[in-house]
C-alpha cells in the first residue's frame, strides 16, 4: 500500500503531525501559503488539515487531484466549499466535539460577565473610580436560562447552569422528549422561551432555518431585562434590532463571541451600554487547540489507512471498528449496483436497497452509498460514494432503503431494485464465509456467479446445444473463458448466462453473439 500523504496548510498543534507519523502517514506542514501557492502544491497530497485560515475553494479543491478527505480541526466549516468537494469525492470532516467544553465554559463566563458587569466595573476601577453603588448585579441561581439549541454544547451548558441551581428550558426540534428529561431540562417552543428566559444562549449551527431566530419580531417578544449569549455563529441575531434593544432597557445586557461579519471591527453594538464582546474566543484554550489538533489527525488517518469515516459533513460516517466488518458489504453493494446500472437503460425514477438478515443488522448507509456509486459509475467516471447520493439528487432519483431482519433463503442478503419502464427490476447477493461476495438472483432468475473483471450477459431461450455455439464463437476469436453460470426461469423457458473472460470482448463479437439463434440480448460487463 503506497503511503497516504497528507499536507497540514494552518498552524497546528504539534502533537497532529506527530499522529500522522506514528500511524505510518507521510505528512507536510506548509503553513500560510497564498490559494495560488496551495493550488500549485495540493495535487500531492491525500488529505488536507486545516483550521480556520486555508479556504478551501473549488479553485483549489479543481486542482486536487489526489484529495480524498479534509479535515478542519474545529467545529466551523465556513472556510470549505462543500458542494464543490461534494461533487469531487471528497469527504469533509471536522472535530465538533474537541472544543465542546472550552465553548460552553465561555458562554458560562459571559453569562456571569452580564450578570454582574465585570468588563464595565473593571474599567472603571482602573480609571481610578470607585462607583460601588453603580454596579448592581443580578444572580444566577433560580433565575431562568434559555437554550436556543441542545446538542452537544448546549447540553454541556445545560449540565453547568443545573449546577448553579437555574432553571433550564430549550428551544430545539431534534431534542427528544427522552433526552430532555435525561438533561433535566425542560423542551419548550421558541416563543416560550423568549416569553420565560432570564438569560438566552444560543448553541445552534447558522442554517436557513436557524439564521436571525433572534429577528427583530423575536427580540420584541423577550421577557424584559433579559440578558442574551451568543458564542454560536455569527448571524443567528439580528444585530441592528440587539442594538435597539439595549438602548431602549429592554435587553438589560448582551455578550457576543461572534458577529455576522468576522472579523468585527466597526460593529455598531461596540460602545453600547451593557454590551461585552470577545473575539472568537469559544475554542480559545490550549486544551481544545490540542483536542481538535489531535482528533482531525486521528480522523484522517483513520479514514486513509481503514476507511473509517467520523464527523463527516457530506457522507455517511462509518466508524474504523466498522470498516473491516463493512468492506465486504460495500464491495457487494457497489457490484449489484454497477451490474444493475449495466444492465438498464433509460430513465430511472427510483433505486431500492433491500439489507435482509445479517445485513440488516449492521450501518446500512454506507452501502447504500456504495450501491448509488456502482450505479452512477455508468454516468459518471469520477463518481464514488462521497458524491453519489449528490449525482442521484440531481438526477432526480428517489433512493429508498428497507431493512428486514428475518432471514429468507440466506443468512445475509441485499437487494438492489430500480423502477424501469418494464416495471421493477432487481438483483440480490449474499457473502460466502461473510467475505465473498456473490450474485445468487439476476432479474427474478437464480444464479450465482462472482462478479469479477470483464465478464457478458446473455439472455436467451433454454434449449440444447446453446452452450456449444457461443463457447465456439468466443474460442474463434481467441477469448478464452473463466467459468459459465447459467441461470433459467424454467425448462425450456427464459435462460441466462453470465460468463467470466479474460479479456475485454470487441464490439463485433459481441454483435456475432446477439444473432446466434435463440438469443435475445448480450451485453458485456466490467467489475
Amino acid at each position: 500500500m503506497t503511503q497516504p500523504k497528507v499536507l497540514i496548510s494552518d498552524k497546528m498543534d504539534p502533537k497532529a503531525a506527530q499522529i500522522f507519523r506514528d500511524r505510518g502517514v507521510h505528512v507536510d506542514e506548509i503553513t500560510g501559503k497564498t490559494p495560488e501557492e496551495l493550488k500549485a502544491i495540493i495535487g500531492e497530497y491525500d488529505g488536507l488539515a486545516i483550521r480556520s485560515s486555508t479556504k478551501v475553494t473549488k479553485q483549489i479543491l479543481e486542482a486536487a487531484t489526489n484529495l480524498k478527505v479534509v479535515g478542519r480541526a474545529g467545529i466551523g466549516v465556513d472556510n470549505v466549499d462543500i458542494p464543490a468537494a461534494s461533487a469531487k469525492g471528497v469527504v469533509v470532516m471536522n472535530t465538533p466535539f474537541g472544543n465542546s467544553i472550552t465553548t460552553a465554559e465561555h458562554a458560562i463566563a459571559l453569562m456571569f460577565a452580564l450578570a454582574r458587569q465585570l468588563p464595565e466595573a473593571d474599567a472603571s476601577t482602573q480609571a481610578g473610580k470607585w462607583e460601588k453603588n453603580r454596579f448592581m448585579g443580578v444572580e444566577v441561581t433560580g433565575k431562568t436560562l434559555g437554550l436556543i439549541g441542545a446538542g452537544n454544547i448546549g447540553s454541556i451548558v445545560a449540565s453547568r447552569a443545573l449546577g448553579l441551581r437555574m432553571k433550564v428550558v430549550a428551544f430545539d426540534p431534534f431534542l427528544t422528549p427522552e433526552r430532555a428529561v435525561e438533561l433535566g431540562i425542560e423542551k419548550v417552543e421558541l416563543d416560550e422561551l423568549l416569553r420565560r428566559a432570564d438569560f438566552i444562549t444560543l448553541h445552534t449551527p447558522l442554517t436557513d432555518q436557524t439564521r436571525n431566530i433572534l429577528s427583530r419580531e423575536n427580540l420584541a417578544k423577550t421577557k424584559k431585562g433579559v440578558r442574551i449569549v451568543n458564542c454560536a455563529r455569527g448571524g443567528l441575531i439580528d444585530e441592528a434590532a440587539l442594538k435597539d434593544g439595549l438602548d431602549s432597557g429592554h435587553i438589560a445586557g448582551a455578550a457576543l463571541d461572534v458577529f455576522e461579519t468576522e472579523p468585527a471591527k466597526d460593529s455598531p453594538l461596540f460602545g453600547t451600554p451593557n454590551f461585552i464582546s470577545t473575539p472568537h474566543l469559544g475554542a480559545s484554550t490550549s486544551e481544545a487547540q490540542v483536542n481538535v489538533a489531535i482528533q482531525v489527525a486521528e480522523q484522517l488517518s483513520d479514514f486513509l489507512l481503514l476507511g473509517g469515516i467520523t464527523n463527516a459533513l457530506n457522507v455517511p460516517s462509518l466508524s474504523a471498528e466498522e470498516a473491516p466488518r463493512l468492506k465486504p458489504y460495500m464491495a457487494l453493494a457497489e457490484k449489484l449496483g454497477s451490474l444493475v446500472g449495466q444492465l438498464t437503460t433509460g430513465t430511472i425514477p427510483r433505486i431500492s436497497i433491500h439489507a435482509e438478515g445479517a445485513a440488516s443488522e449492521l450501518n446500512t448507509k454506507p452501502m447504500v452509498a456504495a450501491v448509488l456509486a456502482g450505479f452512477l459509475r455508468e454516468q459518471s467516471d469520477t463518481v464514488n460514494m462521497v458524491n453519489a447520493p449528490f449525482l442521484a439528487k440531481e438526477r432526480g432519483i428517489e433512493v429508498r432503503e428497507v431493512r428486514t431482519e428475518k432471514e429468507g433463503d440466506y443468512h445475509t442478503l441485499l437487494r438492489v431494485s430500480v423502477k424501469t419502464s418494464a416495471g421493477e427490476r432487481s438483483v440480490a447477493g449474499t457473502l460466502f464465509s461473510n467475505a465473498e461476495p456473490r450474485l445468487v438472483e439476476l432479474f427474478g432468475i437464480k444464479v450465482e456467479a462472482e462478479l469479477a473483471g470483464h465478464m457478458m450477459y446473455i439472455v436467451n431461450e433454454d434449449a440444447p446445444g446453446f452452450i456449444g455455439r457461443i463457447g465456439t464463437l468466443l474460442g474463434e476469436n481467441g477469448i478464452n473463458i473463466g467459468t459459465f453460470n447459467l441461470g433459467r426461469r424454467d425448462a425450456g423457458g427464459e435462460a441466462v448466462l453470465l460468463l467470466s473472460v479474460d479479456s475485454p470482448v470487441p464490439a463485433g463479437v459481441i454483435d456475432q453473439a446477439s444473432k446466434l439463434p435463440g438469443v435475445k440480448l448480450v451485453r458485456p460487463l466490467k467489475f
